[in-house]
């Protein structure tokens, strides 16, 4: 789950990050008492949405004075903004975050992510920070310092000590890195994050350490553990394929593609995705319905993948086992009786009560392919999605 910056800036004021004056605001009313609020003669004007790239695409943009900062804040709110995370359909921007402007001397990188093959936290730093941090990571990966750590023991206080010495010398500089390196790793740890960035940490020029950007991606499986950091989650930013799923425990991603697909069990979804792009077609979504999904899921998966306007074909693959055949046929037949049917589908099922299945779809007397393996399938969903 992803929050908003304004948000995170929230959750590291909690934990003593300092962070500069800000206030969000989602109204054109709001602004002029929100800029009197913060104070001082320069602000920088931030849209809210969740995608990077905001500085690149005019979404981060520095004010001098409260009216040109107004005048800003009142552009951005109800535009759209591509950047290169959002795909070319852009995010509409309905929040904005007034920040006071800082005097930055020098930009640093600092985030904590997991490390997945090595099972292990780890903490990135750079002396490179700032908006081109992508593509110093791709072209020069030796200047992005890895400090891992124990996930059981956490951070030694040492290691927080390393990694500040590794950004810069002066005493006082590296007594506030270790103390915020510190900090990111305990909220990453205690609210079961999946990454918690700073990007970019800034020494000002009076010396001080600010995070003046703040991301926060929280890892969905621990949120049963923090209420209140589910109550952070903004679904106007989600994809609302993505909303609907959740309501029926389905787990869907949107993708580019015209074949859509509806699987049980993350692996097998995995494959068959890998199947269609080896039969020359592409996946326009990744959908687990689970091992032991009911008719009223199986429903709510085919009209989630239906309200796509470029599926153009629907594979559905299914293995019997805790899910019978049998019931995913008839949740197939109800979901394309209730909407309307307006692509070709291609149906393989192994396992459980298979023939009984394969009979119910039979007798539907709906337009149904029928494949007897995942390559067939997958070459007919390819060509029926290039016929329509």
């Amino acid at each position: 789950m992803k929050i908003h910056e304004y948000q995170a800036k929230e959750i590291f004021t909690r934990y003593g990050i300092p962070v500069p004056k800000n206030k969000m605001v989602e109204s054109a009313e709001a602004i002029d008492g929100a800029l009197r609020e913060i104070g001082g003669d320069t602000f920088v004007v931030k849209a809210q949405i969740h995608a990077g790239g905001r500085g690149k695409a005019g979404g981060v943009r520095v004010a001098q004075g409260a009216s040109e900062a107004a005048r800003i804040a009142r552009e951005m709110l109800g535009a759209k903004l591509v950047t290169r995370q959002s795909g070319p359909q852009g995010r509409v921007v309905r929040k904005i975050s007034l920040d006071a402007a800082v005097a930055i001397d020098r930009e640093y990188y600092l985030a904590v992510t997991l490390d997945r093959a090595k099972a292990r936290g780890v903490i990135l730093s750079s002396q490179a920070g700032g908006m081109d941090i992508e593509e110093v990571a791709h072209t020069q990966p030796e200047k992005i310092n890895k400090t891992y750590f124990d996930l059981v023991f956490g951070l030694a206080s040492y290691q927080a000590r390393e990694v500040a010495l590794g950004l810069g010398k002066d005493p006082a500089f590296v007594k506030a890195v270790t103390q915020i390196v510190q900090k990111l790793t305990e909220i990453f740890v205690r609210l079961d994050a999946s990454l918690v960035e700073i990007n970019p940490l800034v020494l000002t020029r009076d010396g001080a350490v600010t995070a003046i950007d703040a991301k926060i991606d929280f890892e969905d499986n621990g949120l049963y553990r923090h209420p209140e950091v589910g109550a952070l989650r903004d679904p106007l930013e989600e994809d609302p394929r993505e909303v609907e799923a959740k309501k029926y425990n389905l787990n869907y991603v949107g993708l580019d593609g015209s074949v859509g697909c509806m699987v049980n069990g993350a692996g097998l979804a995995m494959a068959t995705m890998d199947v269609i792009m080896l039969a020359g077609g592409m996946p326009a979504n990744f959908l687990d319905v689970g091992g032991g999904a009911k008719v009223d899921q199986v429903k709510a998966a085919f009209k989630i993948i239906l309200s796509d306007e470029r599926v153009k074909s629907i594979l559905v693959n299914i293995f019997g086992g805790i899910m019978k055949c049998d019931v995913v046929a008839d949740g197939i037949i109800q979901a394309a009786r209730d909407v309307q049917l307006r692509v070709p589908l291609v149906v393989r099922l192994e396992g459980t009560n298979v023939e009984k299945g394969k009979e119910l779809l039979r007798q539907s007397g709906i337009r149904i392919t029928p494949a007897e393996g995942l390559s067939q399938a997958a070459s007919l969903a390819v060509q029926l999605a290039g016929k329509s």
